[in-house]
């Protein structure tokens, strides 16, 4: 990279910083940005600085939104007593693209994670307590993977929720095996999980 020319190679290294981008997948990209048409690469700078000048984080939620409170906690429809927890907003993505769920979110803004150093003070926690603290909310929905991190921080959840919300319940997403997948070939933690919440058939 470094016998790159000097503007070239500040755009590549920029762009390898990302999550995801390898030094050659950013020099692919940085070439099709000089390919472009100057008013269309601009607008593409432009629309990267919209970006975090037209977004702010909703009050209510925590989730990227246009403007405060956010379209879904705004919405009088959505059912205030159902709250579903989820780590990042690209989850509450997923869920809201089905169009099942009818309550309202919070993102915690991430997972416990004590080897990264990310503690409860680090999510939003307190969010949460003010959201359940308010009466409204009758079940809390655990939505937040299935990986060490996600169960290290469902387990946490749980105990603060039993120990200060006792009123409150506590359910989570059925985790398990998957559909078109053979029980044989499963590892132990997911057949672990398939048998701690069977279901009634």
């Amino acid at each position: 990279m470094q016998k790159l020319p000097g503007p070239l190679r500040e755009v590549v290294e920029q762009l390898a910083g990302l999550p995801g981008i390898g030094p050659k997948s950013a020099l692919r990209i940085a070439l099709t940005l000089l390919k472009m048409p100057r008013e269309k690469a601009g607008a593409v700078g432009r629309s990267i600085l919209d970006l975090r000048e037209n977004l702010c984080l909703c009050s209510e939620c925590a989730c990227l939104a246009e403007s405060s409170p956010c379209a879904i906690c705004s919405d009088p429809e959505r059912d205030r007593a159902q709250l579903c927890l989820v780590a990042e907003w690209d989850s509450l993505l997923a869920l809201e693209q089905m169009g099942l769920f009818r309550g309202r979110y919070l993102v915690l803004g991430g997972l416990l994670s004590p080897l990264d150093g990310v503690e409860p003070g680090h999510l939003e926690m307190d969010r949460l307590r003010r959201h359940l603290a308010s009466g409204e909310v009758r079940e809390l929905i655990l939505a937040l993977g299935a990986t060490l991190d996600a169960e290290s921080t469902a387990s946490y959840v749980k105990n603060l929720v039993e120990s200060e919300f006792p009123d409150v319940a506590v359910s989570r997403l059925a985790q398990g095996i998957p559909m078109g997948a053979e029980v044989k070939y499963m590892d132990k933690e997911t057949l672990r999980q398939s048998l701690m919440h069977r279901q009634k058939v």
